[in-house]
């Protein structure tokens, strides 16, 4: 795809409709006939990474957070999707569009992340006013975080130590 191309040689700073049109060899009226904008050419790019979390079911609340919470991170690190979704939360900044954009898709992928908390309600694990917006919000600030700080090594000490954290506060007492 010509606009993955151009996100990975030029950046974010470089990612433009006219570049985009130029590496496709077509003219800007055809990119805007199928795209939008950059913000809906930026969810093409992530969208067409798969991301796979299966088998980090491992019994635990938290153990399936650091499984997945490593997966998540090596996707954005070793996928176009890291860049594609660290450009997009930058246009969503200063794009109201781009904003309602990056919540509507935001709403359709939180499936992964809402399955490992769904399997830790399932065991019993959850506390009885658990409320799944906010441990999804808990999981988001950590990654993004990471993401937005190209902090996407993989550090185990770290991703046990923000799981740990994240599941006490989720946790039946």
């Amino acid at each position: 795809m010509a606009a993955e191309a151009v996100l990975a040689e030029a950046g974010y700073a470089g990612f433009t409709i006219e570049q985009v049109a130029r590496r496709a060899g077509a003219g800007k009226p055809t990119i805007y006939r199928w795209w939008s904008g950059k913000p809906a050419l930026l969810i093409e790019i992530y969208a067409r990474q798969p991301l796979d979390l299966s088998g980090t079911d491992t019994g635990s609340l938290e153990g399936d957070l650091v499984a997945a919470l490593g997966r998540l991170l090596a996707f954005w690190r070793d996928t176009p999707a890291g860049e594609a979704f660290t450009a997009l939360l930058v246009e969503a900044q200063h794009d109201h569009a781009a904003l309602e954009m990056l919540r509507a898709f935001l709403a359709e992928r939180s499936f992964p992340l809402a399955e490992l908390f769904d399997r830790a309600a399932r065991r019993g694990e959850l506390a009885t006013d658990f409320d799944l917006a906010a441990g999804l919000d808990l999981v988001s600030g950590y990654v993004w975080a990471r993401l937005l700080t190209r902090r996407l090594e993989d550090d185990s000490r770290s991703l046990s130590s923000a799981a740990r954290l994240i599941a006490r506060g989720c946790l039946r007492r």
